[in-house]
C-alpha cells in the first residue's frame, strides 16, 4: 500500500528506483494524500505531466539535516506551510499557543515551526545554497506583497523576500507550478523565469518590467503609513481576476517585487482532471501508529465540487486566494468520485458533503464575467444583488439527486456553506424545497454573522431581514417534509465596525430567542482580507472612509461575551455596570443577563410570573425589523437550533 503513495521516505523513493527526484515538495502538514489537501493536488499533478516527487512532511527544521533526506532535487524544491497558514495553525485570536493541531497526525503540537515557509526556506538555503525554491500555498500566497501581521502589530514584508526563495506561486497553482516545471526541464535558470501568470518574483534595479504595470507603493512607506497601505491594498484586491488584471509592483531598496496577472481558473475539463488523479484518499500509513491526521475525518467522504466565489464577504481570503471567478466540475466527474468513496474502508452510506467554498455556486455570476473579467468597483451580492447576477440551482440540484442513487450511498448532504441570498434570489423553489427535505442532517449551518446593518454592511453581507425570510422558508420547507430541522448560525463578534451598541443589538436578538449559540468567532485578523486592512488602519480600503475598530482586550472580550450571556453571566454583570448599562441587566423585555442571585423571577402583584422576553432590546434603526419567524405549536419561537440537553 505504501508504495501507491509518492514516496515520503528515502526506502520509499529507492524502492521505485528514485535516486533523484525532480522536485521534493516540502510541507508543514502530514502528508494525506487527499484532494483537500494542496500537497496532494500539487504532487500528483506533476506525477501525472512525468515529473518526479518526493514528499517531506513536516521535516524537523532545528537543522538542515532532515532537509537532505532525498539529496538534491533536479529541479529544485517546493515548499508550503500547508493547508493553512502556520500562524493561524498555532495561535488562536487571544494569541494563546493552540494546544491541538488538526495537521499533525494524532492532533500532536510543535512538528512545524511558526513562518514555516521561511524556516523552511533557510534551512534548504542552508543546505544546498542556490537551489531553486519555489513557494506556494495558503501562506504564501496570502502574504506575498507586504501585509499587516497580527502577531507582530506590524506590516511585514513580502514572504518572497523574508523567505530568499525564487518564485512564489500564488492562487491555486496547478497550471502555474506545471509552466514552471516544464521550464526549469528545458535549462531555463530559475531567476530567468519572469513570464508565467499566477506568479511572483524580484526585479533587479534595471530589469525591465511588464507593461502596463502598476505600482502599489514603496515598502518603507506603506509600513508607516496606513493610508497608504490601505489604497495599495485596494489596487492589490482590484487586480485579481485573470482577465482584467494589470500586472503589480512593490519597491523594496533597489528592488522590485514584481506579481504577473492571476493564471486563468482550471475549466471543467482540467478540473476533471485534476479530481481524478489517483489519491489514496488516506493519510500516509507511516502515522497509523499516532491515529492518523484529524483533519482527514473532516472530508474522508466529501467532494469538492467547484472553485472561486463571488460572494465576496470582507472577512475571507478567497478573493485574494482563489478569486471571484467560480468554475466547476462536471457531474460525471463528481458521480465519479462518490462511487469511489463508497469503495473506501468505513464508509457507512453517507456522503458528507458535497460542496466547497459556497455550495450553491456552479458558474460565474454572469455572461460578462466570462469575457470580460470580473468587474473592479462592483459586488455581485451585497448590499443588493447585481442585476446581471444569474442565479441556478438546477444543475446542483441533478448533481444531488443522482448521487443519492448510487449503489451504496443512503444520504447525501450539503454541509459547506449555503450562500442564503443567492438562494433567496432563486425564483424555484425546488432546490431550496429538496435541500431541506433530504440534504440537512437536522441542522443547516448558515453565516449571518451579524444582525446590525452597519457591521453587515462593513462585512459585505447582506441585510439581516433577508435572513429571517430565509430562516422562515427554510422552517416550512422541513415542515412540509415531515422534519423538525434548526438552522445553526456562525456569529462573529469584533468585527470592524462593530460598537458595543451593534454587539448589544445581536445579543437582545439572540436573548428574545432563548438561544446560547455554539458557533462564536471573535474577528480574526489574517493576511489578504479587506477586514484585516480596516483592521489595521481604521479604514475601508475598498472605499477610504473611517471604520470604527474594537481593538483593546476588553472591548473584544465584552462583545465576545454579549453574543454567549449564559456562559458569562458574573462578567457581564461587571461589564455592563461599569459601562453604565445596568438596564440590561434583569428580567423580561430589553434584559441580557439576569441578576447575580439566583431563584425564580420577581412576581407581579397578582402572583404571576413575567412573560418570556418577546422582542428584545432594539436600537432605533432596528425597530420594526423584529422577529417574525414561525412560531412553534407551544407558542415559542423558534430558535436557530435546539438547545443540547
Amino acid at each position: 500500500m505504501t508504495a501507491d503513495f509518492l514516496p515520503a521516505t528515502k526506502e520509499e523513493a529507492k524502492a521505485r528506483g528514485l535516486s533523484v527526484p525532480d522536485f521534493v515538495y516540502v510541507c508543514g502538514d502530514a502528508y494525506v494524500d487527499h484532494p483537500s489537501f494542496g500537497c496532494a493536488v500539487i504532487t500528483r499533478w506533476l506525477d501525472a505531466h512525468g515529473f518526479s516527487v518526493c514528499v517531506l512532511a513536516q521535516p524537523d527544521w532545528k537543522t538542515a539535516d532532515a532537509f537532505c533526506e532525498f539529496g538534491r532535487p533536479r529541479l529544485g524544491f517546493l515548499v508550503s506551510s500547508g493547508n493553512i497558514d502556520s500562524m493561524v495553525a498555532h495561535y488562536t485570536v487571544a494569541k494563546r499557543r493552540r494546544t491541538y493541531d488538526y495537521y499533525s497526525p494524532g492532533g500532536k503540537t510543535g512538528l512545524r515551526p511558526d513562518r514555516a515557509v521561511i524556516v523552511y526556506c533557510n534551512r534548504i538555503r542552508e543546505a544546498y545554497g542556490d537551489v531553486p525554491i519555489v513557494i506556494g500555498g495558503l501562506e504564501a500566497s496570502l502574504r506575498r506583497f507586504a501585509h499587516y501581521d497580527y502577531w507582530t502589530d506590524a506590516v511585514r514584508r513580502s514572504i518572497l523576500v523574508d523567505s530568499g526563495a525564487d518564485l512564489l506561486s500564488y492562487g491555486m497553482g496547478e497550471n502555474s507550478i506545471l509552466e514552471i516545471a516544464r521550464l526549469l526541464e528545458r535549462g531555463v535558470p530559475v531567476k530567468k523565469i519572469r513570464g508565467v501568470r499566477g506568479t511572483v518574483w524580484m526585479a533587479k534595479e534595471g530589469e525591465k518590467l511588464p507593461d502596463r504595470a502598476i505600482m502599489t507603493g514603496d515598502y518603507d512607506r506603506l509600513k508607516e503609513d496606513k493610508a497608504a497601505c490601505a489604497a495599495a491594498f485596494k489596487l492589490q484586491y482590484e487586480n485579481q481576476d485573470a482577465i482584467s488584471g494589470a500586472p503589480l509592483l512593490e519597491r523594496y531598496d533597489a528592488k522590485i517585487l514584481v506579481q504577473n496577472p492571476p493564471m486563468p481558473p482550471l475549466e471543467r475539463a482540467e478540473l476533471d482532471k485534476v479530481y481524478s488523479l489517483p489519491y489514496m484518499r488516506a493519510w500516509h500509513p507511516k502515522y497509523d501508529a499516532e491515529g492518523g491526521v484529524p483533519a482527514l475525518e473532516e472530508v474522508r467522504f466529501s467532494v469538492t465540487h467547484n472553485r472561486g466565489c463571488f460572494g465576496e464577504c470582507n472577512f475571507c481570503a478567497l478573493t485574494f486566494h482563489q478569486g471571484r471567478a467560480v468554475r466547476s466540475r462536471s457531474k460525471e466527474s463528481i458521480l465519479a468520485e462518490v462511487r469511489k468513496i463508497t469503495c473506501l474502508p468505513g464508509f457507512k452510506g453517507y456522503i458528507h458533503d458535497i460542496g466547497g467554498p459556497t455550495a450553491n455556486f456552479r458558474a460565474p455570476a454572469c455572461e460578462k464575467q466570462i469575457k470580460y473579467g470580473v468587474c473592479k468597483n462592483k459586488r455581485c451580492l451585497a448590499p443588493v444583488p447585481c442585476p446581471n447576477l444569474r442565479v441556478d440551482h438546477s444543475e446542483y440540484l441533478d448533481i444531488l439527486t443522482e448521487a443519492e442513487k448510487i449503489p451504496g450511498v443512503k444520504k447525501v448532504f450539503v454541509r459547506s456553506g449555503i450562500r442564503f441570498d443567492y438562494l433567496m434570489m432563486d425564483p424555484d423553489d425546488r432546490f431550496f424545497r429538496k435541500l431541506a427535505a433530504d440534504h440537512v442532517s437536522g441542522q443547516l449551518k448558515v453565516a449571518p454573522e451579524h444582525c446590525s446593518r452597519e457591521v453587515l454592511q462593513t462585512m459585505g453581507k447582506a441585510d439581516f431581514r433577508l435572513f429571517l425570510e430565509f430562516e422562515k422558508k427554510f422552517l416550512r420547507f422541513s415542515r412540509e417534509a415531515g422534519k423538525e430541522q434548526y438552522l445553526v448560525p456562525y456569529l462573529m463578534s469584533s468585527h470592524p465596525g462593530s460598537r458595543l451598541e451593534d454587539a448589544i443589538e445581536l445579543s437582545s436578538f439572540l436573548t428574545a430567542r432563548g438561544v446560547c449559540p455554539e458557533q462564536v468567532q471573535d474577528f480574526y485578523p489574517t493576511p489578504g482580507t479587506v477586514s484585516t486592512v480596516m483592521y489595521y488602519t481604521g479604514l475601508d480600503p475598498l472605499t477610504g472612509k473611517k471604520v470604527f475598530v474594537p481593538r483593546t482586550r476588553e472591548e473584544k472580550k465584552l462583545q465576545r461575551a454579549l453574543l454567549q450571556p449564559q456562559k458569562n453571566g458574573d462578567y457581564l454583570r461587571r461589564a455592563l455596570t461599569e459601562a453604565g448599562l445596568s438596564r440590561l441587566i434583569g428580567y423580561g423585555e430589553g434584559k441580557i443577563v439576569p441578576p447575580a442571585k439566583s431563584g425564580r423571577p420577581p412576581r407581579r402583584e397578582n402572583g404571576a410570573v413575567p412573560p418570556r422576553q418577546k422582542t428584545g432590546s432594539l436600537t432605533p434603526r432596528e425597530r420594526g425589523k423584529r422577529d417574525f419567524s414561525p412560531k412553534k405549536k407551544n407558542g415559542t419561537r423558534a430558535p436557530f437550533s435546539r438547545k443540547k440537553k
